[in-house]
């Protein structure tokens, strides 16, 4: 994969990686869960480690900050100090350095890294400055460790400051906005179950999956007799499981309206549980900043119509890249999987030949490319294949520091994955009752969207014969509509709208 020299960077990282030889280096082993999901899983789930006294029940109520550690190396204490400057600046929130004194405590982690160097100028070299990739992800904790709000920021693809001050600067921004719109529209958060007790076991999409597992453990923590097991098994193999009556609940972003069930004898209900983007990822060596990709570019690679990376139709949006003379090799899912429903229903909306001779689909016929299971398998392979580009979910990316692109949304600008980019996309999605939840969203007309953004949906029996079981259940997809929804920003997804989550809480009253 295109990494950039650490040596010159300067800034320490949380994983560690196969040893390198000169500024760039590809990584060869099979993908694993690399620290950063650990310290994220940590982070988000731990519980009564605070000593402090906060005050607040709600984010609305904070108005007096501390800003705990946001990591454990230099970057993350300039972080800090940044986000401390800022908020100060802000005239909203008064920073205390006491934590007894607070009213919510923020904590968090961060890493950073430099790939390479970007320039604002087709014509000039000299313009040129560093590139970085990471993340700033945070809670802000209140009463009884609450989780009042999470966030994860990633580095804007033009900063005109440090690294530092840039995602201070978005996460005070998204917080001070926060903390005033904050209880405007949002459900009401549930409370803990009476006598809750019974296991669960789901099974469906990856493109959830890290959210799901760290959901379930804080559900667990509170419902000391409720366990919950999940299987990312891919969104058609989930389906499979839930309609044979193997599993409790299944998971997908594939709209169950589109999937045809005729093994079941009961009907199912879709639930929307968060949003998510899919990221163009690559392996170019040598390639010192991001890729620029259009839709066209994109359709054409997978419909086997550009076959080498310094094609002029790609090199057309990537002025001053060292594209080389090489032959490209596309990287597809191989298994039933709703991240490839995403990404072939963006193909079938912006090129109208792949609506035409491949579709949208969990799988597909696809024209050429090779295949691999699941996001880590098809990560893992554009990793070990030189000049290959693949898809993968966006916290996927970010996890194993794999360099993803921008695409060229439908107002004709380049866009970066992330949660403010993801969350647009959604807004900008007009909200028909009518329709259900099964609508694509990808593709949509906003200035700020991402284009390849999607629902995920976890799917559940409408009659439950078990009543303690479906007393659970229906008590977790509760949680998750609400309290559930302040911790999803942190690991890279975006909250839902709160009309969907609030249709979402009324349809889940349909059970039985």
């Amino acid at each position: 994969m295109n990494q950039g020299n650490n040596s010159n960077a300067g800034l320490p990282r949380l994983s560690k990686h196969q040893p390198t030889k000169g500024p760039h280096h590809s990584l060869a082993s099979p993908i694993k869960l690399v620290p950063l999901l650990c310290a994220l899983f940590a982070l988000f789930s731990a519980k009564g480690t605070l000593s402090w006294a906060q005050t607040a029940e709600r984010l609305s109520k904070v108005r007096r900050l501390y800003v705990d550690s946001l990591g454990n190396n230099d970057t993350s204490a300039e972080i800090r100090d940044r986000v401390i400057h800022r908020l100060r600046g802000s005239h909203d929130i008064q920073v205390v350095t006491d934590p007894t004194e607070a009213d919510a405590v923020v904590r968090g982690t961060s890493q950073t890294w430099m790939f390479g160097y970007t320039s604002s100028s087709t014509r000039s070299h000299s313009l040129r400055q560093p590139a970085y990739e990471g993340f700033l992800s945070v809670e802000v904790v209140g009463r009884n460790d609450e989780i009042l709000w999470s966030y994860l920021a990633t580095p804007d693809a033009f900063p005109w400051s440090s690294i530092a001050d840039d995602l201070a600067h978005q996460l005070v921004n998204k917080l001070v906005a926060a903390i005033k719109d904050e209880g405007r529209l949002e459900p009401t958060p549930s409370g803990t179950l009476a006598k809750a007790e019974g296991t669960l076991k789901g099974a469906g999409a990856t493109f959830p999956a890290p959210l799901y597992r760290l959901w379930f453990e804080l559900f667990q923590k509170s419902h000391l007799d409720v366990r919950i097991g999940y299987d990312a098994v891919g969104s058609a193999e989930g389906i499979r499981l839930l309609t044979e009556g193997k599993v409790d609940f299944g998971a997908s972003e594939v709209p169950l309206s589109r999937e045809m069930m005729p093994e079941s004898h009961q009907r199912f209900i879709s639930l929307p549980t968060v949003l998510g983007a899919v990221v163009p990822i690559y392996n170019l060596k040598g390639l010192r900043q991001n890729v620029h990709f259009t839709p066209e570019t994109l359709a054409g690679i997978y419909l086997g119509k550009i076959r080498k990376w310094n094609d002029p139709r790609i090199a057309a949006s990537n002025r001053n890249a060292a594209l080389p003379d090489a032959d490209l090799v596309a990287v597809h899912r191989s298994d039933g999987s709703g991240t490839s429903f995403a990404w072939t229903d963006y193909l079938s909306k912006i090129s109208r030949e792949w609506k035409a001779s491949v579709g949208a689909g969990a799988t597909v016929q696809w024209p050429v490319g090779i295949g691999a299971e699941h996001n880590e398998g098809v990560a893992s392979t554009v990793q070990q294949t030189p000049n290959s580009i693949g898809y993968v979910e966006f916290i996927y990316a970010l996890q194993h520091e794999l360099s993803f692109g921008l695409v060229r949304n439908a107002a004709g600008r380049f866009i970066k994955a992330d949660i403010s980019s993801v969350t647009d996309a959604a807004a900008e999605t007009p909200d028909n009752p009518d329709q259900g939840f099964g609508v694509s969203i990808t593709n949509p007309p906003g200035q700020t969207a991402y284009p390849i953004v999607t629902y995920t949906w976890l799917l559940l029996p409408e009659r439950i014969e078990d009543e303690n079981k479906k007393a659970v259940l229906v008590g977790l997809l509760r949680w998750m509509l609400t309290s559930g929804q302040r911790r999803c920003s942190g690991l890279g997804y975006a909250p839902l709208p709160p009309e969907v989550a609030r249709r979402a809480l009324q349809a889940l009253d349909r059970t039985k």
